[in-house]
């Protein structure tokens, strides 16, 4: 993600920059790499995608703009932050946004995605906003926690099951070296912990999506195995 959006919202150095923490890592670099200064955000559990409520009270009479980020295919909720720029006076630079694609593949990812919606257990499937659609460039689940990382013992049982899963976000931008936030954003390192993106494209088989189903409704969720 370049300072392009930046630069033409008008983002300059010495401006503050409301950028979310999950998954804003690369934002919030293009915010520094012109001098300005980025300010960490809480989301949305739901959507993964900034709050509008913590991007208010995240704002100071140094912000000049908000850098939403659509995250994994679900868009930020556009209605609620454009209406708050305007009532603030800010800017609005969007990061992310689905990029044209082919209309058969787009409709395969969201029917892989409500075939794994109805049949996953032990894990929190994705959640759709009311009026909004998600492309599903990513499968994000929630694997709930016990006190202890299970998300990385399922993680690594998935993989020796030949589930080829990944860590979306491994940690908050505001937690990175690169930043460290004097802030505490809960949504934000909770979804970090939990968070694990299962393989889903266009061309993914049906006998991929039952494996994947399988793997992880045998594992249940919660692993008492120590992660490694």
């Amino acid at each position: 993600m370049g300072t392009t959006e930046l630069m033409t919202a008008g983002v300059s150095a010495g401006d503050d920059v409301v950028v979310p923490a999950f998954g804003g890592s690369e934002v919030a670099e293009a915010v520094r790499a012109l001098g300005a200064r980025p300010v960490f955000a809480d989301i949305d559990p739901q959507s993964f995608c900034l709050a509008p409520a913590a991007v208010e009270a995240a704002v100071t009479e140094r912000t000049v703009a908000i850098a939403p980020v659509h995250l994994f295919g679900h868009p930020a909720d556009m209605v609620c932050l454009l209406e708050l720029a305007q009532r603030r006076g800010l800017r609005i630079a969007e990061f992310g946004a689905a990029s044209p694609v082919v209309a058969v593949d787009a409709v395969r990812r969201r029917q892989h995605a409500a075939y794994l919606d109805q049949r996953l257990r032990g894990v929190v499937i994705p959640t759709v906003a009311l009026g909004m659609e998600h492309s599903y460039t990513e499968y994000v689940v929630r694997v709930p926690g016990n006190g202890r990382p299970d998300r990385d013992a399922f993680k690594h049982a998935l993989r020796a099951r030949g589930v080829a899963c990944h860590v979306p976000v491994k940690a908050p931008a505001h937690r990175t070296s690169a930043f460290r936030a004097d802030v505490r954003l809960p949504e934000s390192e909770r979804a970090a912990e939990e968070t694990l993106a299962l393989p889903l494209h266009a061309s993914t088989t049906k006998r991929e999506l039952h494996r994947m189903v399988s793997a992880c409704n045998a594992l249940g969720g919660l692993l008492m195995e120590p992660a490694c």
